[in-house]
């Protein structure tokens, strides 16, 4: 029940010219410098992440060549038994590279070893099969947030370590029209499937005698360490694109991902890895671009592995749900992300932070700067409750829940020096009752949007600092909000003035910092003379 609702008319929201922060955005990242067209040779030095990033170098292997040749084709037409013996038996033998040369080819499940590197060269295209058939039998991997056993991915690796896949070929998923495209994928969400109590090893998703079948991923290696992904690209996948599942020192760079016709066609998901860097590459999705995840609900909370210690820069994002989405599966904690220098161009959201109330865990000290964003729907969303339609009574605000151990937490993000060239909403918060999200600082930016604030639900402690906001509409709705701060935040909206609509109990301590005057917002004071 709403006790009271406060609209505020603030009247006098522009700094003068001699109050202006000194934000510029002169310096701030542009399209030529980022993606997969604008990466260089070699990886420069890791350096500039906030936490420390342990053992990231590129795996080297050793001069041994195979090539593939049509000679290693099945009677179906597939390399898929050729190329899985030829690759363990170079693994044997300490290691080397597997080249798919020009020409394309088909394969069902391919399985990586340590020590090899699959080489696709420019003019190869790799094409898997469509057929859940040649993705047996069932292995070890993660279906969204929760392990099973299953098709596993295009090109599959357990326990592998220094492993990679590089070029300038393809790799491709089957044809649009493909058996496995029209297979349901689960049949509702997948902690619904999959019962917490069911051994792993029994968890059988494999398609086969009316069992529930998971679409398998282009890459996904689980349990690796020392991987690197570099110059391919993918498209038409089934699922997500990239995917690496429990492993430690992940390189990806340089890669094109093309999934927009994709239901779920993530660009590249990291499950529970840590040091973690992506370089230069250009996602154009179907579902979220970059995407961090660390388990889901209880059997997330059972695994216990964050993802941490995970740096982002250089890369391009174009169509996509989001440009860069920490969630929603967090059961194991979402930690130490740094993105920066990035460009976000035409995605529906920016940043996008996402969990739910049964999904543990949450996203705590994400750093994002030096980041343009062009033709985005919202620049930033913490999008915590999700919809009646999956989470049921879940996704009801009111009344708050128990606090239990599958409630996540979301703390300690921070936004800078950014620009915001165009948008439709600049911010929109649903945060969870009985743990708001916390410690948020957003500034150094400017921004152009027709809405400021589309929700500002349950939040505690909100900062905006040395802004300009360039706004078509200007109401603002906060409920249940506290402990909000503008602090030299330059509005310009129509009739140059601002109205917030402020409502629900909890919310208050909310103020505007102009020159060297501080205005509080609560009852009976006058927001600004």
């Amino acid at each position: 029940m709403i006790k009271h609702i406060r609209l505020f008319h603030i009247a006098a929201v522009l700094l003068t010219a001699a109050q202006m922060h000194a934000f510029s955005a002169d310096d701030i990242i542009t399209r030529d410098k980022v993606g997969a067209g604008a990466m260089p040779a070699e990886i420069g030095a890791v350096t500039e992440a906030p936490f420390k990033m342990k053992g990231l170098k590129a795996p080297v292997f050793k001069d041994r060549r195979i090539v593939i040749t049509k000679e290693d084709l099945s009677a179906k037409g597939l390399i898929t038994p050729s190329i899985n013996e030829r690759i363990s038996s170079l693994s044997k033998k300490g290691g080397g590279t597997v080249v798919i040369p020009q020409g394309t080819w088909r394969s069902g499940r391919i399985t990586l070893k340590s020590n090899v590197c699959l080489h696709v060269e420019k003019g190869a295209v790799l094409e898997f099969s469509g057929s859940i058939d040649d993705y047996q039998p069932a292995v070890f991997t993660r279906h969204e947030g929760v392990e099973v056993m299953g098709a596993g991915a295009f090109i599959y690796a357990n326990g592998a370590k220094n492993i990679a896949l590089t070029g300038e070929g393809v790799i491709s998923g089957p044809p649009m029209d493909a058996a496995m495209r029209r297979l349901r994928n689960g049949n509702s969400v997948v902690e619904k499937d999959i019962s917490v109590n069911t051994p792993v090893a029994e968890r059988l998703c494999d398609g086969l005698d009316g069992r529930t079948f998971y679409r398998p991923k282009s890459f996904a290696p689980i349990n690796c360490k020392n991987v690197l992904v570099q110059g391919v690209t993918f498209e038409k996948s089934v699922l997500w694109n990239v995917n690496p599942i429990y492993c430690d020192n992940v390189i990806i760079r340089g890669i094109t991902v093309n999934s927009t016709k994709v239901p779920s066609g993530d660009g590249i998901d990291i499950s529970s890895c840590r040091n973690v860097l992506i370089e230069y590459c250009t996602l154009n999705c179907g579902d979220d671009c970059f995407t961090l995840k660390a388990g889901r609900c209880e059997d997330g909370l059972r695994v216990n592995r964050p993802t941490e210690n995970v740096l982002i820069r250089y890369c391009l994002s174009k169509d996509g749900h989001g440009g860069i989405t920490c969630g929603s599966e967090t059961a194991g904690m979402i930690k130490n992300v740094y993105l920066h220098s990035c460009v976000f161009y035409g995605t529906r959201v920016g940043f996008r932070f996402k969990t739910r109330r049964n999904r543990g865990g949450g996203i705590s000290d994400v750093l994002y700067e030096n980041v343009r964003l062009v033709d985005v729907r919202e620049a930033f969303t913490w999008d915590l409750l999700g919809s009646p339609m999956y989470m049921g009574e879940l996704a009801r605000r009111n009344p708050p829940l128990d606090i239990t151990e599958l409630t996540p937490v979301v703390k300690n993000i921070t936004i800078r020096n950014f620009i915001v060239e165009s948008a439709d909403r600049l911010i929109s918060v649903h945060g969870i009752p009985e743990i708001p999200c916390s410690n948020v600082l957003i500034e150094d930016g400017t921004v152009r949007t027709n809405r400021i604030f589309k929700a500002m639900d349950d939040i505690d402690g909100l900062t905006m600092r040395n802004m300009d906001i360039h706004a078509t509409d200007n109401t603002m709705n906060i409920d249940d909000g506290r402990n909000i701060l503008f602090d030299q935040v330059n509005f310009y909206a129509p009739g140059h003035a601002l109205y917030l609509n402020i409502k629900g109990a909890q919310a208050g301590n909310i103020n505007i910092i102009s020159g060297n005057v501080r205005y509080g917002l609560e009852d009976g004071i006058n927001p600004l003379p």
